[in-house]
């Protein structure tokens, strides 16, 4: 395993003390379980999630930081001070994809030390704080063209969505690198939000919650309790009808009810889930046992009525939207790729809010990294989909956020920094800690220091996962280690040394590990079929091998075969191949003759031939040319 770079311990601004490294670092004791510090999960650049990350140091961040000045971005902050020309470009809520870059910058210098980027970031952090007012706003839109607007269009001008992201950012790089020039400048815009918008002064929230999460880590790391108490003050005020929703509706804005009464998925995907993110640190810091009540709702209905199987959500262009339950189309599924990485962050802190592990949020968590954002950057990590339908039709026009192909960037940029930021800080979530055991919720080849409560030394995961089903855990340093390993639901039949094993309740193996010991899942293709409510799915299968969902493309099919008129028989053999170190399947299906008939007269008879599929990881769809796909296949 390639040895990193350690960056240095950096230390609280509240107290001086060391603290630890994390997205999420819960400081009551409601949390049931604790992240561990992210410079103790060392992920092997020779795993999959590794590798990934090797390639968003080396490739995404880099590529983010070049289109922040190409797209206008940097220069709308120049503007404002006379340092620059040109008109504002971008959107409203632009200068948020700089934050989200920093964010991205602080969690690979916490993970491998680097100083690669530390003359952007002096120059970038000094550029915002020649912007910010002595106020403490800072937010290039209003500053710049659109002044009249400050703080007088909350539901549309994303001023504390911006905040909440500069927020993030300040934090990040303080944990990460022990500097505080940005969280200096994001202290003082959180304090003019205090100011202005805390309790016993003006009612206000953002039509796109983000700040509330990020008010939440910010009184984490500083101690400061007046911002959990805007944090809760801004959750308890939505849904009392603050927000100008006009014609989108209330649902929209996810402002039709209180939080704590509202039970379904509904609106905007992104603004609920990122709104449900800060419900639940919220309830982590106070232990408000009424808003946890309405977060299992919600997330019941998230990922039980409204998810698609690749981890995605949002099955509406229009409004970027949730549908009704079941509402799942593939072919016209919007499935942001910010919505997958808000529900990353939401269903972490369900997670750590579970009294037990619950092995569904992180089987949630493994579906989403392995399918819908594997998929949403390609094989260079510098191009990337906004929108990730489950089917691409072979004459299917692009739109400006649903393109045929991946891009390099967008008009509304939010997605390539908000993958980079994910990226570099996934070792985050590949385990955790109780003062009884350490539990294990991601398979990745890794390294992890164990905490010194549960014994020291070092716990060695040795894999090939998701390709290989084998999992090698070895503890050294340690005479010992209570340890509660994940069994995915889908695995039959696994083992532990050779011995078939059953996990208790909460999905989790606990062992009292000592030596040596491997776990052996069971990655045999298998057929998925949707829920009997699901009409857009009905009559048609998918096929999973482990965590990933696999797919047809057109370019694997014979010559003058059709991907659309392809059937296969339900319950169809699926053998498992291995092609250019990809796991393939292989399978016999039909093809239905074409026809002129758009509603065939009944018994009219149809030729079908066959012919041999190989399906492919959904991850990897669209790497070869923009040909038809599609991950769920009609049966005969």
């Amino acid at each position: 395993m390639t040895q990193q770079q350690v960056a240095p311990t950096p230390t609280s601004p509240a107290s001086g003390h060391a603290v630890a490294v994390a997205p999420a670092i819960p400081r009551a004791g409601t949390a049931r379980r604790s992240p561990l510090d992210m410079r103790s999960v060392r992920l092997s650049p020779e795993g999959t999630l590794g590798a990934w990350q090797q390639r968003n140091a080396g490739a995404t961040i880099g590529h983010c930081i070049a289109n922040l000045e190409s797209s206008g971005v940097l220069d709308n902050f120049r503007r404002v001070i006379g340092e620059s020309g040109a008109g504002y470009r971008g959107f409203v809520f632009a200068d948020s994809d700089l934050y989200k870059t920093i964010e991205a910058v602080a969690w690979e210098i916490a993970r491998t030390g680097t100083t690669e980027w530390d003359a952007w970031l002096d120059d970038v952090i000094a550029l915002v704080a020649r912007v910010q007012e002595p106020s403490g706003y800072v937010m290039s839109w209003i500053q710049g063209p659109h002044p009249e607007k400050k703080f007088a269009e909350l539901e549309w001008t994303h001023e504390m969505y911006v905040a909440g992201h500069m927020i993030q950012a300040a934090v990040a790089l303080s944990r990460a690198a022990g500097r505080d020039d940005l969280l200096t400048l994001a202290r003082r815009f959180a304090d003019l939000l205090d100011r202005r918008f805390g309790p016993g002064r003006e009612e206000g929230i953002c039509g796109h919650p983000e700040i509330e999460t990020a008010l939440v880590e910010l009184y984490r790391h500083t101690g400061e309790r007046r911002y959990l108490t805007l944090a809760e003050r801004m959750i308890d005020l939505r849904g009392t009808g603050l927000l100008k929703v006009g014609g989108l509706g209330a649902t929209y804005f996810q402002d039709h009810a209180p939080v704590r009464e509202a039970r379904d998925a509904v609106g905007h995907a992104v603004r609920q889930l990122y709104l449900n993110a800060g419900a639940t640190d919220v309830h982590l810091e106070t232990g408000d046992a009424t808003l946890l009540e309405a977060m299992h709702a919600q997330w019941a209905s998230v990922h039980h009525r409204k998810m698609y199987l690749t981890g995605a959500f949002g099955s509406r262009h229009r409004d970027e939207a949730f549908g009704d339950d079941y509402e799942l189309p593939s072919d016209r599924a919007y499935a942001e790729t910010c919505a997958t990485i808000a529900d990353v962050h939401w269903t972490w802190r369900m997670l750590l809010a579970a009294e037990r592990p619950v092995a569904a949020y992180a089987e949630t968590i493994e579906r989403e990294l392995h399918n819908a954002l594997a998929a949403a950057v390609d094989s260079t990590c510098t191009r990337f989909f906004y929108a990730n339908p489950l089917q691409l039709r072979p004459d299917r026009f692009s739109e400006e956020n649903a393109p045929r192909d991946r891009q390099p960037w967008y008009s509304c940029a939010c997605c390539p920094p908000n993958l980079a930021r994910l990226v570099a800080q996934l070792g985050s979530y590949v385990a955790s800690a109780t003062a009884e055991e350490l539990a294990l919720h991601l398979f990745a080849d890794a390294e992890i220091d164990v905490p010194a409560h549960l014994g020291g030394g070092t716990l060695r995961v040795a894999t090939r996962y998701p390709d290989d089903g084998q999992v090698t855990l070895a503890v050294s340093g340690s005479a010992g280690l209570r340890i509660a390993v994940r069994v995915p639901s889908w695995s039959s039949g696994t083992t532990l040394d050779g011995d078939p094993v059953t996990p208790d309740e909460d999905g989790y193996l606990r062992l009292d590990l000592s030596g040596e010991a491997t776990l052996a899942l069971d990655l045999t293709p298998r057929w998925t079929r949707a829920h009997h409510r699901t009409d857009a799915l009905r009559g048609a299968r998918a096929i999973e091998v482990g965590p990933r969902v696999y797919c047809v493309e057109q370019v694997d099919l014979p010559d003058g075969v059709a991907l659309d008129d392809v059937l296969v028989a339900d319950g169809a053999v699926l053998s498992r191949q291995e092609q250019g170190g990809q796991v393939r399947v292989g399978l016999h299906g039909t093809v239905r003759a074409a026809t002129d008939e758009l509603y065939p007269a009944p018994g009219q008879s149809t030729e079908t031939t066959e012919v041999e599929i190989t399906a492919v990881p959904f991850a990897s769809w669209g790497n070869r040319g923009s040909t038809a796909m599609r991950v769920w296949i009609p049966v005969v």
